[in-house]
């Protein structure tokens, strides 16, 4: 009789471990559930075209990312949770632009668009970021300073064009030209002569332009106080001026990036990022 109750303890003993041993190992399983993603590319893609909308119609492709964004800076006190919505507006930016400077950012690390760093560190244990941004370190071209991701974007743009373009103003020329309304004091801006070039090729440098990721326009002297040329901006240049970022924005939107808000008038092709581009060569 003792030898029998003393194995149904057992039994009863080995029961319970394997219950405790399920219920740890579910927990377990639960406290390493994957991280949610942020897409950075969608991300700074949102953080430039909704602030230019009238409505608070969604970038497609990037409201899961910019929620786990939001959550974050809310659990911050830096968002309000009202505009946890997954639409990057104007006090998603602000908001942004606060936690850069929290972590020492100055200038136009503190842009209000995610970094690469910054975006790391915002997501430490909330969520990891895929599809990374970099604008590349400064180089010299033409007599004038852009970053190495927009030198490697005109190269490509002069490959399919198959004709050299030259700049007339480059990028990180705070106060350089004041026609410019602050849009080269960051990165990705530039401005290219087109002296010599025919209509036809003004047309063409400016689809070209379009196609390896930028926001291209001819600009005419009627338009402003500046002679001919071309005006591009790099889509999703993470170091981008507050007024180069309205003008990806305008782009995206149909518009001409211009002061009067007024219809594209360049050449319509579907608009692709430079990473966009890169993938579907």
């Amino acid at each position: 009789m003792k030898t029998e109750m003393k194995a149904r303890s057992a039994t009863a003993a080995l029961a319970a471990l394997a219950v405790l041993g399920c219920l740890t190992s579910t927990a377990t399983q639960a406290s390493a559930a994957p991280l949610p993603v942020v897409n950075m590319e969608a991300t700074v893609l949102a953080a430039q075209i909704d602030p230019r909308r009238a409505d608070n119609t969604l970038t497609p492709g990037a409201k899961d990312s910019v929620l786990a964004v939001e959550r974050a800076l809310q659990a911050r006190d830096l968002l309000d949770a009202r505009w946890v919505d997954g639409y990057f507006g104007t006090t998603t930016v602000t908001a942004y632009a606060a936690y850069q400077r929290s972590l020492g950012y100055t200038g136009l690390a503190a842009n209000g668009l995610p970094g690469a760093s910054s975006l790391a560190a915002l997501g430490q244990s909330r969520f990891t970021v895929s599809h990374v941004l970099k604008p590349g370190s400064k180089v010299q071209r033409d007599g004038y300073v852009v970053n190495t991701r927009t030198q490697a974007m005109l190269a490509e743009a002069e490959r399919l064009l198959g004709r050299r373009l030259v700049l007339s103003q480059g990028s990180y020329n705070p106060g350089g030209d004041p026609t410019s309304a602050g849009t080269h004091d960051g990165g990705g801006a530039v401005d290219i002569e087109v002296d010599g070039m025919t209509a036809a090729t003004r047309t063409a440098a400016a689809r070209a332009l379009r196609q390896v990721g930028f926001a291209a326009w001819v600009r005419s002297p009627s338009q402003g106080n500046w002679p001919w040329h071309i005006h591009a901006v790099a889509i999703n240049d993470t170091d981008q001026a507050t007024q180069a970022q309205n003008q990806v924005g305008d782009y995206y939107l149909g518009f001409n990036g211009l002061a009067n808000h007024r219809p594209d008038d360049g050449p319509r092709i579907p608009i692709k990022t430079w990473e966009e581009y890169q993938r579907a060569r």
